[in-house]
């Protein structure tokens, strides 16, 4: 019989090869003119708290959960205004239509594969009936994305379930958000290399406001890879469309969250915004690709909107230049911290960060000393 490494052994070998590999700052990537927040992450949205469930088991579980909750309150009491942008609806964004209707998000955003969604809606369901002052409720609008992770993971084997949700939700944190090969990230595969779960964020001077964006993505999604203006993937010799290229389709999750105080409508442009900066990355937005963005306020004003003064007009203008610069570098993130997963239905390679260098180095992309 075959042996295999305990799931324990393997997750902690994952996270410890992530911890040596830099993100985009490291490399000189820093899209934009806004500066990032202190932990450069979603978190960086006062109250946002991220977490996940990476599930390695044997040579054929490569799969896993990330939840998002917008704050610490009973979302179902206290709603968020939220909006949902769809690029190409080649997926599953389980719970979208409430939201685009109400414009409100009342339970935890969970991230998984496509044949866990149900299972993901029936933990967030039993999570929001199970909270203090939930006694009465009867009707739970669960938010749920996914990616399919079926080029590296069994997933018609369905391994996520219940308790891995609800432990995503229970482990949720402020601070340092864990990016690569994680989470709902652990099996995903972005322009033909290891994709994953990245992060990144912006915040405004007072001048504008004073607000902040964060984003995370789930990437999972092809094109010709761009970073910073270079052609990575062209350099590279992995793309669509090239004789021995990478898979174009796939799909893209993407979690924007702001504390600036925004109505439904234009937390909707702010999402759009957020799949817009997927093709500065080089997107195909392919035929097979699912590209969904969720927004959401954390603004206290906006949880009871009757007389709140929203941010309205040319004043969105900064907020939207933010999410694109933050989406950007999530991607990048996604890709440059992600480590080679291997099983014994597929291998993704980590992008070679030594040949990365090389390449951005060309095209005069080098960090700051």
């Amino acid at each position: 019989m075959k042996r295999t490494a305990p799931a324990w052994l393997l997750a902690a070998a994952l996270l410890a090869a992530q911890t040596d590999r830099p993100r985009a700052r490291d490399l000189g990537l820093a899209p934009g003119v806004f500066p990032p927040g202190p932990l450069n992450a979603i978190t960086d949205v006062a109250g946002v708290r991220v977490g996940h469930v990476t599930l390695i088991e044997g040579d054929t579980v490569r799969t896993g959960v990330t939840a998002i909750l917008p704050s610490a309150r009973n979302l179902f009491q206290e709603k968020a205004p939220g909006a949902v942008f769809i690029g190409n609806a080649f997926g599953k964004l389980a719970g979208s239509t409430q939201v685009e209707e109400l414009g409100t998000i009342e339970t935890p955003i969970v991230l998984t594969n496509t044949l866990n969604v149900g299972t993901a809606m029936e933990a967030i369901v039993a999570y929001t009936l199970a909270l203090p002052g939930n006694e009465s409720v009867a009707s739970v609008n669960a938010l749920v994305g996914e990616t399919n992770d079926g080029g590296l993971n069994d997933i018609r084997g369905m391994h996520v379930h219940r308790e891995h949700v609800l432990a995503a939700i229970g482990s949720a944190h402020g601070g340092a958000v864990e990016e690569g090969s994680v989470g709902a990230g652990t099996g995903t595969i972005c322009y033909g290399w290891k994709g994953g779960i990245g992060t990144s964020s912006r915040q405004a001077g007072s001048r504008y406001g004073g607000y902040t964006v964060g984003v995370l993505v789930q990437t999972n999604f092809g094109g010709v890879l761009t970073m910073g203006g270079a052609p990575v993937g062209r350099e590279l010799g992995k793309y669509p469309f090239a004789a021995a290229g990478a898979a174009g389709d796939g799909s893209c999750m993407i979690v924007v969250a702001t504390d600036a105080p925004l109505t439904a409508k234009d937390l909707h442009r702010l999402a759009a915004r957020a799949v817009f900066a997927l093709a500065r990355t080089g997107s195909s937005y392919s035929n097979g690709s699912g590209d969904y963005a969720i927004a959401f306020s954390t603004a206290p004003a906006a949880r009871a909107p009757a007389g709140y003064r929203a941010v309205t007009g040319d004043a969105l203008s900064p907020l939207f230049e933010m999410t694109l610069e933050a989406t950007e570098e999530a991607v990048y993130n996604s890709l440059l911290r992600a480590t080679t997963v291997r099983s014994k239905i597929g291998t993704a390679e980590a992008i070679p960060i030594d040949r990365l260098r090389e390449i951005l180095a060309r095209y005069g992309i080098r960090k700051k000393p």
